[in-house]
């Protein structure tokens, strides 16, 4: 996924001098069709991997939807895109300290939203398939597979009732990126079948934590492929100018000139220079705290998703 050919435009009235990032095509809005009677679950799903060398203090499991939360202790974060491949809105590289905070170990599964859905707080997924499977959410055999075709107001609502938050833009980075400057969570070596569901290799979405080897310097699954994943901030190119130097947040509202959101982490289609765990994506986000239209929700598509973050104690 690109970046969209609206930001040429916001660029010149942001700055003059600054080149526009890579525009990516805009995904078609859809309509929630008619829920079928598909089995979901009642029961929180087990969590779908853990990790066998971590401690009791750095791990827990939400009592609300069974997922694996890892602990990313304080620390400072270099910030951006250090390579040859890096665009004009992953620089300036700059420091960030950020507190401690807990990180979903993987994606959020069909299985857990479904949850959230039953509760009647979450709206179902605008659509039950996935990029190549005509019945995916609802569907037993893809139940600890990544929930798809949510809007950040969708992704932000179930967050919130799984008493958790999604994670700020320097969190998730964070989490992917650990101590070092490395260009994918796993280190420096290409994506590959190995690491990440990546290259259209699978063509579709796999089932969360796959890929052990892929795992980021905290633990953390499938931070590049599988899915793009929603994180709280705003999306404005000129950020990083501005950040401040601890917990940043994203732009306030009062400084963007859309409603876009920040995605990160790529998908199972992505090429190795999208993959990069500094590069930034977006899409539409909700016009207002609560719409009043289809429309006012935002965009979602099959290739994108979420996973939820906390403060740490």
């Amino acid at each position: 996924m690109k970046k969209n050919f609206i930001l040429s435009f916001i660029l010149l009235i942001v700055t003059a001098c600054q080149s526009a990032p890579t525009a990516a095509p805009e995904l078609p809005t859809t309509v929630i069709p008619q829920q079928t009677a598909s089995p979901l679950p009642t029961e929180i799903p087990p969590s779908p991997t853990a990790l066998a060398t971590s401690t009791p203090q750095n791990v827990k499991i939400s009592a609300k939807d069974g997922m694996t939360q890892l602990l990313v202790p304080a620390g400072v974060l270099t910030m951006g895109g250090m390579d040859v491949y890096r665009e004009n809105d992953e620089v300036p590289v700059h420091e960030v300290n950020l507190h401690a905070f807990w990180i979903d170990q993987v994606e959020v599964t069909n299985g857990m939203y479904a949850l959230c859905v039953q509760a009647g707080f979450c709206r179902p997924p605008r659509l039950n398939s996935s990029d190549n499977r005509p019945e995916y959410f609802g569907n037993p055999e893809f139940q600890d597979y990544p929930v798809v075709h949510v809007t950040w107001f969708d992704a932000n609502s179930y967050c919130q009732w799984a008493e958790r938050r999604l994670p700020t833009e320097a969190e998730w980075e964070r989490a992917a990126r650990g101590d070092d400057k490395r260009n994918f969570p796993w280190g420096d070596e290409p994506p590959n079948q190995d690491n990440s569901n990546s290259l259209n290799l699978v063509g579709d979405t796999s089932r969360v934590g796959s890929y052990a080897e892929g795992a980021s310097p905290f633990g953390v699954l499938d931070m590049a492929g599988n899915v793009w994943e929603w994180v709280a901030d705003r999306y404005r190119p000129d950020y990083y100018a501005k950040s401040p130097s601890e917990n940043p947040t994203g732009p306030p509202d009062d400084e963007v000139f859309s409603n876009f959101r920040v995605m990160r982490g790529g998908s199972f289609q992505e090429d190795w220079v999208t993959l990069r765990l500094a590069n930034r994506s977006f899409l539409d986000g909700p016009r207002s705290a609560q719409p009043t239209d289809e429309a006012g929700f935002g965009k979602s598509s099959a290739k994108v998703g979420f996973r939820c973050a906390a403060d740490g104690t």
